[in-house]
């Protein structure tokens, strides 16, 4: 091979695709999922199926905050989240005086009547975290392998636009009737080439959320006001051992601070006052959020934060008052700089409304699991028959391994949805909580599907893991279809009466896994048939 800087860029996009493919498959097929994990909470937590009428207006301080008195009268602060088009209930959280987070529970807005809990993580208790951090969350050791991941990406994707002669013309080449090797070499440069600013886009802003990860004291010395030898040193003497310099920082980048109680009794203020007093500037309907400190206490505070469903950036910024006169005293609004990260943020996060734009971002996400398998197909492809002049174990294994990452990830996902519809229903199971037990089948699905790959591919047969790629594939597409009868027989709603209830979010969950059912069913009925032939010609 020549020394260039093409050839060097090649051998860069192979190895770190090898590397990194199975890993960035994952957090693409969760991130991808994450675009609708609200959707698929509703769909796993069938008590929250509600569907807003817009009729009544809730009163905080008739009808909520009576309940946060009976139940949690000295609590260090109440939280509501009212609800949303997404998140369609009330949430009430109150914590106790060691505890700011403590108990919650939902509340239907119609009727004010107690939600029975769930009993499940959902996507957003589960796939979610699975994206960002694979959930291994002891000292951000997910987080730093999706970082290095990411950087992979990154590496790949400036190493691809490097090692293509013609990416316009592969950007309008797509033969999917030639050989397998062309058609999906097209496919992988199609995916790539067409998609290459999103995937940056994607990559580059999950890097600069976790940003504080990877650097914690990066902002420390700009925030200093100790001396400098004890600036990244926790002061033990402060409260929560925090330094002054992050405390400084806390409070003018975020908005951060608490304010202490006066440890004497006080009346609450009308906090439907409050808010009214509020959307005279942010709008009709603004605020989402409202949190009492220090309830019932003479010094005590609300804070009022509006939705972002109009903007891409999430809002951080917030409205202070007093709660016993209901005057405000303090309204924070983030910092330029914070501004800029909270619009990164938010191009990645995907929390505004915007459903034509939504389904964009979970497409485009597919594709880029597409780019990323058809790339693990290539090169596998690229190898076997040296392979079989070789005996070279390593591309038997890592067949293996590109099986279950895709279609085992995928198996697990919707094992992960079944066990969801099949478990009993109590908040135990043989000792073990039942959301965590949602949480192992995925991980026994996924390692039965690698168990299964590894007995196929190992096989001296020719063509053996074609028989594992089929079989898998149609595991997921009567995967697919149980998951759909499992939603009608379990909760009655079936097609029909989500599209005209309306609960649109049950309806789209159904509808994909009956659009991933056909796909599966038909990607397997034709890697069967050729497996048919190969062997009639064999």
């Amino acid at each position: 091979m020549k020394n260039t800087l093409r050839s060097r860029m090649s051998l860069l996009h192979t190895w770190a695709g090898v590397l990194f493919s199975a890993l960035l498959f994952v957090i693409f097929w969760a991130g991808s999922l994450s675009v609708f994990d609200k959707e698929m909470d509703r769909w796993m937590m069938p008590a929250t199926r509600l569907s807003l009428t817009g009729d009544a207006k809730v009163s905080i301080d008739k009808q909520l905050v009576p309940i946060l008195q009976s139940k949690a009268p000295h609590a260090a602060a109440w939280t509501i989240i009212l609800p949303s088009e997404r998140v369609p209930y009330i949430a009430l959280n109150y914590g106790s005086e060691e505890a700011r987070k403590g108990q919650r529970i939902w509340l239907n807005p119609d009727t004010l009547q107690e939600i029975t809990p769930a009993d499940s993580k959902g996507a957003s208790g589960f796939i979610y975290p699975l994206h960002h951090n694979l959930t291994l969350r002891f000292n951000h050791i997910g987080t730093w392998i999706v970082g290095i991941a990411s950087t992979g990406m990154l590496c790949l994707l400036i190493s691809g636009i490097i090692i293509h002669r013609k990416i316009f013309t592969d950007f309008f080449t797509l033969r999917l009737f030639r050989s397998f090797g062309r058609s999906n070499l097209d496919i992988h440069n199609l995916t790539g080439v067409a998609l290459t600013p999103f995937y940056i886009l994607i990559t580059l802003s999950g890097l600069i959320i976790a940003f504080s990860t990877y650097f914690p004291n990066a902002h420390l010395p700009l925030y200093a006001i100790t001396s400098p030898g004890h600036v990244l040193k926790k002061d033990h003497a402060r409260p929560h051992g925090v330094l002054p310099a992050e405390r400084q920082f806390l409070k003018e980048a975020l908005g951060r601070e608490r304010h202490k109680p006066a440890k004497s009794s006080g009346q609450l203020a009308s906090i439907d006052q409050m808010i009214a007093d509020a959307e005279q500037a942010w709008g009709p309907g603004a605020v989402y959020f409202v949190r009492i400190n220090h309830p019932n206490d003479a010094k005590s505070n609300v804070m009022l934060r509006r939705h972002s469903h109009a903007t891409v950036s999430k809002h951080i910024d917030y409205k202070r008052y007093r709660a016993t006169d209901g005057n405000p005293f303090n309204t924070f609004e983030a910092p330029a700089v914070v501004k800029a990260w909270n619009f990164i943020a938010g191009m990645h996060y995907l929390q505004f409304k915007h459903w034509t734009l939504r389904w964009l971002y979970f497409l485009a996400g597919l594709t880029g699991c597409a780019m990323i398998a058809t790339g693990l197909f290539f090169w596998l492809n690229a190898r076997r028959s040296k392979a079989a002049r070789s005996e070279q174990k390593h591309v038997v294994w890592m067949d293996a391994i590109t099986i279950a990452t895709v279609s085992g990830l995928m198996a697990a996902t919707l094992g992960f949805m079944l066990a969801n519809q099949w478990l009993p229903a109590q908040a135990r199971i043989m000792g073990i909580a039942r959301d965590q037990c949602e949480v192992y089948v995925f991980y026994l699905v996924w390692m039965t599907s690698l168990l299964h790959a590894i007995s196929l591919t190992t096989q001296r047969q020719d063509k053996a893991y074609l028989h594992a790629w089929w079989q898998q594939l149609a595991v997921i597409s009567g995967l697919c279809i149980a998951a759909v009868l499992s939603n009608w027989s379990n909760t009655g709603h079936h097609l029909y009466v989500t599209l005209t209830r309306p609960l649109p979010a049950v309806a789209g969950v159904d509808m994909v896994l009956m659009v991933g059912a056909w796909m599966a069913w038909h990607a397997s009925r034709r890697l069967r048939a050729h497996c048919r032939l190969h062997r009639q010609q064999g």
